[in-house]
């Protein structure tokens, strides 16, 4: 069977004002998609939705009732949400004897209490019509416990379990679910901003460069039909993991 064409699909991505849903955005909407582009950083999204002709909407993804306005807005617009990027995250590094029980409460509402209300409120009208793509952004961290991010791997354990249980219930329904699950990614969510070393980073193999992870997404969801690629672990080439 041919590859799927996005050309003219309805997809809602969120944290999409930066890094790794930014590149998403960007690369499906040339790929024909129409998008509807959420996060909490609505300057951000307004820029991004200028340049790719995209609907921008303000989101909280650990308020149910943001995420539901924001899954409102998108059928508004194009009537049904075809795919989901679940792609809003946090990150925190550090020992657990240093850290802050407050932020890692923050870190699991964003992280796993985010995905869980994106996938909840998209569900109806994916179960509806009985199809769909589900697609949630992971991380290596939800693969191995990796010692210097317990609790941020923690997180991403609880979305490794999430995605793999929802796609169980849902593989005779005719929804796709999958997760893709970068090593480091260099980006602002690791805190480096700067083109050159991002750049220069990547050639030594020493990270991703966000528009990796898009490229991996696009392929994800352009599989045919009979195809779901549960999980897909991509690392830099040089990370010792």
């Amino acid at each position: 069977m041919s590859p799927q064409n996005l050309a003219g699909k309805s997809i809602l991505i969120t944290g999409a004002s930066s890094g790794i849903g930014r590149a998403t955005a960007k690369l499906l909407a040339a790929h024909g998609a129409r998008l509807v582009v959420a996060a909490r950083s609505f300057d951000k999204l307004e820029s991004l939705a200028r340049e790719i002709d995209a609907v921008p909407v303000a989101c909280d993804v650990t308020s149910l009732d943001s995420v539901r306005k924001t899954v409102a807005a998108a059928l508004q617009h194009f009537g049904k949400i075809d795919a989901l990027f679940a792609n809003a995250g946090l990150y925190l590094s550090g020992d657990v004897a240093d850290g802050s029980p407050g932020d890692w409460s923050q870190l699991i509402d964003v992280n796993v209490k985010g995905v869980m209300n994106s996938v909840h409120s998209v569900l109806p009208g994916m179960l509806a019509r009985g199809t769909g793509d589900i697609l949630i952004c992971s991380s290596i961290s939800g693969h191995q416990a990796i010692h210097w991010e317990p609790v941020y791997s923690a997180s991403k354990h609880a979305v490794q379990s999430f995605v793999h249980g929802l796609r169980r219930q849902l593989l005779a329904k005719g929804i796709r679910v999958g997760a893709v699950a970068p090593g480091m990614v260099l980006n602002e969510l690791w805190g480096i901003h700067d083109e050159e070393e991002i750049n220069r980073r990547a050639e030594l193999g020493e990270g991703l460069r966000s528009t990796d992870v898009a490229e991996a997404v696009l392929f994800m969801l352009t599989r045919p039909s009979n195809v779901t690629i549960r999980d897909l672990v991509m690392l830099p080439r040089a990370q010792d993991l």
